[in-house]
C-alpha cells in the first residue's frame, strides 16, 4: 500500500504526495499513522515562507545563521512532529506489533523506524490515544519551559518541575496551545495563581474553560492591574516569573512590563519576523529583568543528565492524565481527514480559517 506525505513544495503551495514505502529495515519497525497533530506557528512558517532555515544556512557547530544555500529548502518533506501511531511490523522485541507510541516523523501515512535512532514512546492504556500527539514533543517543549523556571532559581539543582513555579505568581503570554499547555504545566505544579493573556477572545474562553484566569492585554493595562494586584513589598510588584509563548514582539514586551524586578521571561516563542516591537530602554533595564530562551533542543546546562527527553514525555503523560478530557473537549478544535491536510494548511496560513488545535486522522 502507497504512503501519503504532506509535502510544502513552495510558499503558499502544499500537496499530498504518494509514494512507495520504504523496506523495512534489520532490526527496524514499521508503523501506521492514528493522528497526526498540525503546530500552527513553525509548520506554518514553511507554508508561509517565513521560516529562517528556508532563507539562510545554520552553522550547527557556530550556532549561527549565515548566508548561504538554505538549510531547509522546498520541497519540505518532514513538515510536522506530533504524530500517534501503531507498529504493524516488527523486526525487533523493543517495539512490539500492535504497540500504539508518539513519535515525530511529520505528516505522513506511515514510516519506518530504527528503535536506536527514532523515539517510540509508549501510550498507556488509560490515555485517550488522540491526546498523544503531545507526548513526542509539543509536551515536553511546555515542560522544558518549567525546568528553566527551576533552574533559574536552583540552577542544577534543580529537581522537579514545580521549583520554578510552586508558590510563584505566574503569567503565560499567549493561548494557542503551547501557551495553554504550560499554564497547565505551571498550574498542575503549584502555581497560585496563573493568569493566561490573549488578545482573542475564543482563546481566553479556552483558557477559562480548563480552569485557567485569562486577560485580554488589550483591555487597559495588564502589568498595571497585575502589578496593582501581585505586591511582594515596597517597590516589588510583579509576576515571579512570565512564560512568553507568542512570537511576537508586542507579547515579549508586555512579558517584560509583567515581571516583579529582577524577574525572568522563560521565552518558548519563535519569533518569525524578528521582534521590531521589543524595547529594551524602560522596564527591563531599570528593573534588571532576564530573558531566558526554553527552546527544546537543550535542557538548562547541568540538568541533561537527569532531565532527558524521555522524562519530558513522562511528565506530559501525567499531566494528560490529569487535564485529559478538558484538554480533548477544549483545546482540539478540529479534526480533519488526511486527504484535506494541503486545503486546511493553505487556510490556516492566509488566516482564512482559524483553529487551535488541528488533528489529522489517518
Amino acid at each position: 500500500m502507497r504512503e501519503r506525505v504532506l509535502v510544502v513544495t513552495g510558499p503558499g503551495r502544499v500537496e499530498l504526495v504518494e509514494q512507495d514505502p520504504a523496506p523495512l529495515p534489520v532490526g527496524g519497525f514499521r508503523v501506521r499513522t492514528r493522528y497526526s497533530g498540525i503546530s500552527a506557528g513553525t509548520e506554518l512558517s514553511y507554508v508561509k515562507g517565513t521560516n529562517p532555515y528556508l532563507h539562510a544556512s545554520w552553522d550547527a557547530d557556530l550556532g549561527l545563521f549565515a548566508p548561504g544555500p538554505a538549510s531547509t529548502p522546498y520541497p519540505v518533506r518532514n513538515l510536522g512532529y506530533m504524530q500517534v501511531a501503531q507498529v504493524v511490523e516488527s523486526d525487533t522485541p523493543a517495539v512490539p506489533v500492535g504497540a500504539v507510541g508518539a513519535m515525530t516523523y511529520g505528516h505522513r501515512s506511515g514510516a519506518v523506524a530504527d528503535p536506536v535512532t527514532a523515539r517510540f514512546v509508549p501510550l498507556p492504556d488509560d490515555l485517550d490515544p488522540m491526546l498523544g500527539i503531545y507526548v513526542a514533543h509539543l509536551g515536553p517543549i511546555c515542560a522544558n519551559g518549567l525546568l528553566h523556571a527551576a533552574a533559574d532559581l536552583y540552577g542544577a539543582g534543580a529537581r522537579d518541575l514545580g521549583d520554578g513555579v510552586r508558590g510563584r505568581r505566574v503569567a503565560v503570554i499567549g493561548a494557542g496551545t503551547v501557551g495553554l499547555v504550560t499554564a497547565l504545566f505551571a498550574q498542575r505544579h503549584g502555581a497560585a495563581p496563573v493568569v493566561v493573556l490573549d488578545p482573542t477572545p475564543k482563546r481566553r474562553e479556552v483558557a477559562v474553560a480548563l480552569g485557567l484566569a485569562a486577560l485580554d492585554p488589550g483591555d487597559g493595562d495588564p502589568a498595571v492591574l497585575l502589578k496593582t494586584r501581585w505586591a511582594h513589598g515596597p517597590g516589588d510588584r510583579g509576576a515571579d516569573v512570565v512564560f512568553q509563548c507568542r512570537g511576537q514582539g508586542w507579547a515579549l514586551h508586555l512579558a517584560l512590563r509583567l515581571l516583579r524586578p529582577q524577574g525572568t521571561v522563560i521565552d518558548l516563542a519563535f519569533y518569525q519576523a524578528g521582534a521590531d516591537a521589543l524595547r529594551l530602554g524602560e522596564e527591563f533595564h531599570h528593573n534588571g529583568l532576564s530573558v531566558r530562551c526554553a527552546q527544546i533542543g537543550r535542557v538548562p546546562r547541568g540538568l541533561a543528565p537527569v532531565w532527558d527527553r524521555e522524562r519530558l514525555s513522562a511528565e506530559t503523560v501525567e499531566l494528560l492524565r490529569a487535564d485529559g478530557a478538558a484538554i480533548r473537549a477544549h483545546l482540539i478544535s478540529a479534526v480533519v481527514p488526511f486527504p484535506e491536510a494541503p486545503a486546511l494548511l493553505t487556510a490556516l496560513a492566509e488566516n482564512r480559517r482559524h483553529e487551535l488545535q488541528t488533528v489529522l486522522t489517518c
